[in-house]
């Protein structure tokens, strides 16, 4: 049986940590382990936390739940270490606000992945994302659409998968850290390796063509978004070379302006 794991970095997340939670309890699949990391927080969210461990007992088929409280060095430094500890075969990672979108959205990938032989897993499952608002109402469907068949190349033009609609295998994870370097954009760069290492070694990138993930639309990057896109642009660059870059982004200029 197929075990995912989901994990949840919290940070003074006591506002909208309770709606990810649920989504997460809210799940049949029983092969099911869930990493929170917490960094501390001040505010309610361990009393959420804590809430949420004492309903998944009583479940009649708990989920498997593993809490780390400890000071990081940011976001991606605390994802790292999730990385470290999960068990399962995919790691989801559904920070505070984000939502599963569907209770069966576990079972329902399971199933499409028994085609696969058990040894050759693909390295990426992934699919769509719906914009949530503070309250987790839907606002619409994300703007950028994952594409049919996911490439190295499908990242010139943006990342075309939400990092939240990325399932990645766990082993390849492991073995692809988020580089600490950057700040913003650390999860474009780590999802296009794993693409890069999948293509190297022949493994499927599998689209589910599901809507995965319910995502709260204000997060770090979007509220930092000058500082995102040039550092996006010298990821771009370094992963596809300069003039590729530049063209990309002058490609997004144009794009935002017709939008508007």
């Amino acid at each position: 049986m197929i075990k995912f794991t989901i994990a949840t970095v919290t940070y003074n997340a006591g506002k909208t940590i309770g709606r990810t939670l649920a989504s997460v309890a809210a799940q049949r699949y029983e092969a099911l382990e869930h990493l929170i990391i917490d960094g501390c927080s001040t505010d309610a969210t361990m009393a959420e936390i804590h809430q949420y461990v004492e309903r998944n007992a009583d479940q009649e088929h708990p989920h498997n739940i593993v809490l780390t409280r400890e000071p990081d060095n940011g976001l991606y430094d605390a994802m790292n270490k999730a990385l470290a500890q999960a068990k399962g075969d995919y790691i989801i990672f559904l920070n505070a606000g984000d939502q599963l979108h569907s209770e069966t959205q576990l079972d329902d990938i399971a199933a499409q992945l028994r085609r696969y032989n058990s040894s050759r897993l693909p390295a990426v499952v992934y699919g769509e994302t719906d914009l949530v608002d503070d309250e987790g109402r839907f606002l619409r469907h994300r703007r950028l659409q994952a594409p049919k068949q996911l490439t190295s190349r499908s990242f010139l033009s943006g990342m075309l998968v939400c990092h939240q609609s990325f399932y990645a295998r766990a082993d390849l994870a492991r073995a692809t850290l988020y580089d600490l370097r950057y700040r913003f954009s650390a999860d474009y760069d780590w999802c296009l390796r794993i693409i890069k290492l999948a293509e190297r070694r022949g493994l499927a990138l599998h689209n589910t063509e599901l809507i995965l993930t319910d995502y709260l639309s204000e997060g770090m990057t979007t509220s930092n978004h000058r500082r995102s896109l040039m550092e996006r642009l010298r990821l771009m660059a370094h992963h596809y070379g300069w003039p590729k870059a530049l063209a990309a982004h002058a490609w997004f200029v144009v794009r935002a302006v017709v939008k508007r």
